[in-house]
């Protein structure tokens, strides 16, 4: 019954990760560059796989806490072995998941600023109205003022697709904001990685400690009985 808060634990862990994958997919600054994308860019196949796999990693690890919350009142040798899976399989998907984020450290922060480059150019040369609409929403939802560019007719552009009142003096870089904000968010994402990884190994250790704890008591209690034919 002491592996019961752990359990719980594991529980609000697997809620924490679906909160953050659904806020990750669905909040503001996700969206717009999602939807701006071309199917060219990458940004939209991380988008929805880092959606996934957030989804299913949550799902496991809270049916992984349910196997084991219900292996220990039962005392069920299969439940803990079930219960042992899930976190195992959580955990083959954690490591990739952990080696993708050093590996590829770049290609998020890559692939939204490639997107605002592409929007910001065909603004300068054509000022489509289409395009100035996302750029001026990306300005918004970043709370940003265009970037550091040579050429020379960047005020126009940025004076119709700013924030009303931001000057551009005072206006903050776009490319290197949206570098801040997802290092900010990678970072918190990457921590909960590390914790969850290291829970999923004591998962993986209390499981196995409860399966030889279920198989060894259940042996002894076979010894001294007799069957009288």
């Amino acid at each position: 019954c002491q592996s019961l808060p752990i359990n719980l634990l594991f529980q609000l862990l697997g809620l924490s990760i679906a909160t953050l994958s659904t806020v990750t997919h669905y909040g503001l600054h996700f969206t717009i560059i999602s939807d701006i994308s071309l199917e060219s860019n990458s940004y939209r196949v991380i988008h929805h796989a880092a959606f996934y796999f957030g989804i299913c990693l949550s799902m496991t690890l809270i049916l992984a806490a349910l196997l084991s919350s219900a292996a220990t009142v039962r005392e069920s040798q299969c439940l803990t072995a079930m219960g042992f899976f899930c976190f195992a399989l959580a955990f083959c998907g954690l490591i990739p998941a952990a080696c993708w984020r050093y590996t590829h450290s770049t290609e998020v922060e890559d692939s939204m600023m490639d997107v605002y480059d592409l929007v910001y150019e065909e603004v300068r040369r054509n000022a489509s109205s289409f395009r100035r609409h996302e750029l001026a929403a990306i300005h918004d939802a970043f709370l940003c003022c265009g970037k550091h560019s040579p050429f020379g007719d960047m005020a126009n552009v940025e004076s119709k697709t700013c924030p009303f009142g931001q000057v551009r003096d005072a206006g903050q870089d776009c490319l290197q904001q949206i570098q801040d904000f997802l290092k900010k968010h990678m970072d918190f994402v990457f921590t909960l990685l590390g914790i969850t990884i290291g829970f999923t190994i004591y998962g993986m250790i209390l499981t196995s400690f409860l399966w030889f704890s279920i198989h060894f008591s259940s042996n002894l209690d076979r010894k001294g009985k007799y069957i009288l034919r």
